[in-house]
């Protein structure tokens, strides 16, 4: 659908095209290729089509090398820095084209000119001095393609986020899915919301832990605080999960829970100490797997665990994303957002929320490459890991 985006955005900045050369491919296999003269009401105007287009994939057939200017100071960029999108990207340095590293939306790319490569960077981690890609030119955008054969998950889904979908023939593609990211030695990313616990799923996403589904848990305080006082009490936030009643002097619960953790100091040592036997952060901690807890200012305690400078959470993020191959967003907006952001849009991505708006925003904010699914992620959950048992995997750690 490259095409067509260009066109349509032509016509929606006012600007004007002619097509003056289209082959179509064939086969399923061919590419197909257009030449297209674009024009704008004066200069400027048509600076801002081609910059528009250029971000759809379009380039033109003269291309000028990439402009570098240095960084004024620390976490300062240069007018007219180029923003980058989530799609694979290359810039045109010594009549070479290199490949951007670490691609992600709304960064800057950094080159270094002794190694002769570039990567993307915050703003934060900027330095002075750093050579800043400036401007449009010499930049080559990848967006990702349609698959063309077979209906697998990620053509299936590309449409918007709908509840009308086949719910279990989805689940059974995920699960295949995932066995196939594991068994090729890939990892899988999971974030998750608090939902989870509320809703009654937390046993099964233990019990994805332990089959080896799960190779790093991004989440905030919420999801740790109410898995902890599911483990120690049965109930989240006061609520007993098995049958929906209120517990007496449930309130305290979950100020309990932490209570109980801050007394061991972490939550590692409180399953050294056998005070946390089970549940979502129990299985991660036994079966070494690791996970970051982002803070936020709603959070109460928080746990020790929880990391509440946000940028070291960003970069702990980060860490953990890497080299993995499939990110399951569970019932999070905010993390999902978050972690969208961190990531290229060759990664796959299934959001699953019972919130239409959820998996939306989440394409809208730049990941549209995601599978947006709407269902409860109670439900959604158990019959997941039911699929995941047919297909047992080693767990190497």
């Amino acid at each position: 659908m490259i095409l067509t985006k260009i066109f349509d955005r032509i016509m929606d900045l006012g600007g004007d095209f002619e097509v003056i050369e289209f082959r179509i491919g064939k086969r399923k296999k061919d590419y197909s290729y257009a030449k297209l003269v674009v024009k704008g009401k004066n200069e400027n105007h048509l600076n801002l089509l081609l910059e528009e287009l250029y971000r759809l994939g379009a380039y033109s057939p003269e291309v000028n090398e990439v402009k570098l200017v240095p960084a004024p100071a620390d976490k300062v960029l240069p007018d007219g820095f180029y923003s980058t999108t989530s799609h694979p990207t290359s810039i045109l340095i010594n009549g070479k084209w290199i490949e951007v590293h670490d691609q992600m939306m709304d960064k800057v790319i950094v080159v270094d000119k002794e190694s002769n490569s570039a990567r993307c960077k915050f703003i934060n981690e900027v330095k002075r001095g750093d050579l800043i890609v400036v401007g449009e030119e010499g930049i080559k955008i990848k967006p990702p393609e349609r698959p063309r054969e077979g209906a697998v998950l990620f053509e299936f889904m590309a449409s918007k986020a709908s509840s009308e979908k086949p719910s279990v023939s989805i689940v059974r593609q995920i699960a295949r899915d995932m066995y196939e990211v594991k068994v090729k030695g890939g990892k899988i990313a999971v974030v998750a919301g608090p939902a989870i616990v509320h809703t009654g799923a937390a046993s099964s996403f233990a019990k994805m832990i332990r089959l080896g589904y799960v190779d790093a848990l991004l989440s905030g305080n919420a999801l740790a605080v109410h898995d902890v006082e599911y483990a120690l009490f049965g109930t989240s936030l006061g609520m007993n999960v098995e049958n929906g009643s209120t517990s007496l002097k449930g309130y305290r619960n979950h100020l309990t829970a932490i209570n109980e953790i801050m007394k061991s100091n972490s939550l590692s040592e409180s399953v050294k100490k056998g005070v946390l036997k089970k549940g979502i952060m129990y299985e991660c901690i036994v079966n070494e797997v690791p996970f970051a807890l982002a803070g936020s200012i709603r959070d109460d305690g928080p746990l020790p665990d929880v990391i509440t400078d946000v940028v070291k959470a960003q970069k702990r993020y980060r860490e953990l994303l890497k080299d993995v191959k499939l990110v399951i967003m569970l019932a999070s907006t905010l993390h999902s957002i978050a972690v969208g952001n961190l990531l290229p849009s060759t990664m796959k991505v299934v959001c699953v929320d019972i919130n239409p708006a959820v998996t939306t925003k989440l394409m809208d904010r730049g990941t549209a490459q995601a599978a947006g699914i709407v269902s409860d992620v109670g439900t959604f959950l158990p019959l997941l890991v039911d699929e995941l048992e047919k297909y047992p995997i080693k767990i190497n750690k």
